[in-house]
């Protein structure tokens, strides 16, 4: 049986065939050695087509299909053009040869062609990847590297480059970062307060708090100089005023050695880096729990934004969590004592990260272990929400946590809580109608967009026509004076066709219809023309 190798290069897809072998007997580790022989592997192996990319970014995108698996349309073509053709009813007296099986599998379905991929198509394969730049003999020296090269970059770049705003490696630092703040600042903070309290020991009993103890520190300075005029500032830092007051008399009466100004300064030094330490940690909560709105939304909205950053970064990113099963996910973080309960056959941990929540500690000592396994449960579900899901929303979160909590009624009180199926139908209305609010909100903006554009216009024309010259100005009035005298005409001519066939009726109401025509001004005759008129009819009735 033939067989032929498929080799993806950097600059493009090479068909070589292979002749003359007999896998049935061969030795892999004979073969291997074989290889590094051109001379011999010549013989074997032999070019059967190329197929070039047209560009860089083509061959990206053909990378990019080959890494998931799947046969772009060129590959087919390629390879239904060069290879024997595939009979429905027959046999194939061929095999094709490929180092990916998923593409393989791919392959198999599509045209029926019979993939293989095993120890001896790698040795091939790697004889071919060795040797390749002999096969093609138009080739230069070092196009080929550069192809490589300048590929893997562009490969590399595409990997690396996801969705700005959904990054989830900002989360995993700054959850990182997060911890070593608080060791950080809890350690300083010890030191100031020993520091310090060689010279005023009875401000750690009554200053508990680490942030405000530096900052009270740093305030009062030297404990000699302390006077009920610095009572109000003491006050704005603590937010008591007897505690600023029982500070006062502590100093009064203070046990601690006095210090010279350099040890005084330096203890102020470090009690403004522990309060910058403390800032910034906040700063940088803040930053975190904005981010975890971005990245994930519902987890964060289900167990809190520290917890679900922590899922994140123990499980290495985001999507990583998401393909968990909810089985793991309860246990993330508890790896030492899972194995050691292994090892010992003792009792397996019920939780891991997931015990920082707060449905954990509300929960009975017998229902944590169920509870944790539901929480976990809900985990999983908001992860591969966040993970997969287009727009993101918190509506499926909240759902989830009202799931949580009747379910902690339900283990309390016994309160029967409401199937998933209906919270999930009712979450899914929520986010359907959400969205078509703001499609219709969007199409208002866009009518009003273009309401402003046309009085932007109107006024531009209108400042336009205020710029036009006064001889158009002259001339359009003269046009408008000429087709007014035209109207006027019409009319007259009309009125003197009215008269005619009024004259045929009776006098009376010939000059009772004149009368009202005068007196409402619709005719524009001149005075004479009407009295000339009326001394005709008189006549034509005298004459009657």
């Amino acid at each position: 049986m033939a067989l032929y190798l498929l080799y993806e290069s950097a600059s493009g897809y090479a068909l070589l065939h292979a002749h003359g072998l007999d896998e049935i007997g061969q030795n892999t580790e004979a073969v291997r050695n074989s290889i590094t022989d051109l001379n011999r592997f010549g013989k074997v192996v032999q070019l059967t087509a190329f197929h070039p990319f047209e560009s860089a970014l083509d061959a990206l995108n053909q990378c990019n299909a080959v890494s998931e698996g799947l046969m772009t349309d060129e590959l087919r073509s390629f390879l239904e053009l060069n290879l024997p053709k595939v009979k429905g009813d027959k046999k194939p007296k061929f095999k094709l040869g490929l180092v990916d099986t998923k593409i393989g599998s791919h392959i198999h379905e599509v045209t029926k062609i019979p993939c293989e991929s095993g120890d001896f198509v790698h040795e091939l394969l790697r004889g071919v990847r060795l040797h390749f730049s002999k096969f093609l003999k138009d080739l230069k020296p070092g196009d080929l590297e550069k192809a490589q090269l300048g590929l893997g970059h562009s490969y590399s770049r595409a990997k690396v480059k996801f969705n700005v705003n959904r990054v989830d490696n900002m989360v995993i630092q700054a959850i990182f970062l997060l911890d070593t703040l608080d060791k950080d600042v809890n350690s300083f903070s010890m030191r100031v307060r020993e520091w310090y309290s060689w010279h005023f020991p009875e401000l750690v009993k009554i200053v508990n708090d680490n942030y405000l103890y530096a900052k009270a520190a740093k305030f009062i300075e030297d404990k000699s100089k302390l006077t009920e005029d610095k009572i109000p500032g003491l006050t704005d830092i603590l937010g008591d005023e007897d505690k600023a007051k029982e500070i006062l008399e502590a100093a009064k009466a203070s046990m601690g050695q006095d210090l010279s100004p350099i040890d005084l300064i330096n203890v102020q030094q470090f009690a403004q880096r522990v309060m910058d330490l403390s800032e910034y940690r906040r700063k940088l909560y803040d930053y975190l729990v904005t981010k975890m709105s971005d990245i994930a939304p519902n987890l964060a909205s289900l167990i809190g934004e520290v917890v679900a950053a922590r899922l994140i970064s123990h499980a290495g990113s985001l999507t990583n969590l998401a393909k968990c099963p909810s089985s793991t996910l309860q246990i993330l973080g508890a790896e030492k004592a899972l194995f050691r309960a292994l090892k010992t056959k003792g009792n397996t941990p019920k939780y891991g990260l997931i015990f920082h929540s707060s449905f954990i500690g509300r929960a009975s000592a017998k229902n944590k272990g169920r509870m944790a396994r539901y929480l976990a449960n809900k985990c999983s579900i908001a992860s591969r929400i966040d993970c997969f899901a287009e727009n993101g929303s918190t509506v499926f979160g909240e759902k989830l946590r009202e799931q949580v909590e009747e379910r902690l009624d339900f283990y309390d009180n016994g309160v029967a809580p409401r199937k998933n199926i209906d919270v999930m139908k009712a979450a899914i209305e929520i986010n359907q109608n959400k969205d078509t609010e703001m499609e219709t909100e969007e199409v208002p903006t866009e009518a009003s967009g273009k309401k402003s554009k046309k009085k932007k216009s109107k006024a531009a024309a209108a400042e336009n026509g205020e710029a036009m010259d006064e001889d158009k100005e002259e001339a359009l009035e003269d046009s408008k004076s000429e087709k007014k005298k035209k109207k006027e005409k019409r009319k007259m001519e009309q009125q003197d066709k009215d008269v005619k066939n009024s004259d045929e009726q009776d006098g009376t109401a010939k000059k009772k219809k004149k009368k009202s025509k005068v007196e409402d001004g619709e005719d524009l005759q001149s005075a004479s023309e009407i009295k000339k008129k009326k001394k005709k009819k008189s006549k034509n009735e005298d004459d009657e």
